[in-house]
């Protein structure tokens, strides 16, 4: 929802989006598969059973979560208690993961070599427009598009910063840990990790058991990295930006907090409206 939201602006934008999750979650996972013609059906069902299950499950929860947020806003807070939400947010992926399980080892059976190599055209895509994105050979050019990120992000949630806010989130960003070269090696190998798991499944046409613990461990390391070097940097940066959030929520307005309880609502209320869409369903 949060996501969403982050895109998406006006009344009943993020509910428009929502109802259109199968069919963007599929156009998305085929621009990757190039699914067939057997499995397109397949997995426009299991798409369409995952989003109904989302919505009469978990959309009360996030509603609930939302609820918590608006009581929050209002007061200071520290940097344990930004990562402690950033926590309890992160940690409602999980019941989605295991949701999607079932369809994803049915879907990993069926794919061919030549599926698996157009994932990795694919993969090669979104590296180079991570680099567009990230890496612009221009240092200066590289954080000034930081900075707009970071103030684009702020002001979705608490409507427009004054000059000091400005000038303090540019001097953050400035001094972050933040390393998207590292970043971009660390995407580069969880997708080799990921193209190795898949040739080995299709070559030896592993059955359901193999395959659902070889998605799981490449779940478990898209959660936490093997490689120590990036769980360390992560740990650094996640702390870092949890010291930024609070300082920027600490520096808003009276003004400014209220903007941003009034948008914590409207998600609350677009997460219960959908609820209760399917509540209503068949």
């Amino acid at each position: 929802m949060l996501a969403l939201a982050t895109l998406l602006s006006g009344c009943g934008a993020v509910r428009f989006a929502y109802g259109q999750g199968p069919d963007l979650a599929y156009w998305w996972l085929d621009g990757y598969a190039d699914f067939n013609e057997e499995q397109t059906p397949r997995a426009r069902d299991a798409l369409t059973a995952w989003f109904r299950w989302h919505r009469a499950t978990q959309l009360p929860d996030y509603a609930q979560f939302l609820l918590t947020l608006q009581s929050q806003a209002n007061a200071p807070v520290t940097p344990a208690q930004v990562c402690s939400l950033y926590q309890q947010a992160w940690g409602r992926l999980d019941p989605m993961i295991e949701r999607a399980l079932p369809a994803a080892v049915e879907t990993v059976q069926s794919l061919t070599l030549a599926q698996v190599a157009h994932i990795e055209r694919k993969y090669a895509k979104v590296n180079a427009e991570f680099r567009s994105t990230y890496l612009q050979a221009d240092p200066a050019e590289r954080l000034e598009e930081s900075v707009e990120r970071a103030v684009n992000r702020a002001e979705m949630l608490y409507g427009s910063l004054d000059d000091t806010q400005l000038a303090n989130l540019a001097r953050a960003i400035a001094a972050s840990p933040f390393d998207a070269e590292l970043w971009l090696q660390e995407r580069m190998l969880r997708q080799q990790d990921v193209l190795k798991t898949l040739r080995r499944l299709v070559n030896e046409r592993a059955p359901a058991e193999p395959t659902l613990a070889a998605i799981r461990t490449l779940v478990a390391h898209a959660q936490r990295s093997p490689r120590e070097v990036y769980t360390r940097y992560q740990a650094r940066l996640h702390e870092y930006n949890c010291k930024v959030a609070a300082e920027l929520h600490n520096s808003t307005s009276r003004e400014q907090r209220l903007v941003a309880v009034k948008k914590l609502k409207s998600w609350e209320e677009d997460a219960r409206a959908l609820a209760a869409d399917a509540a209503r369903a068949p």
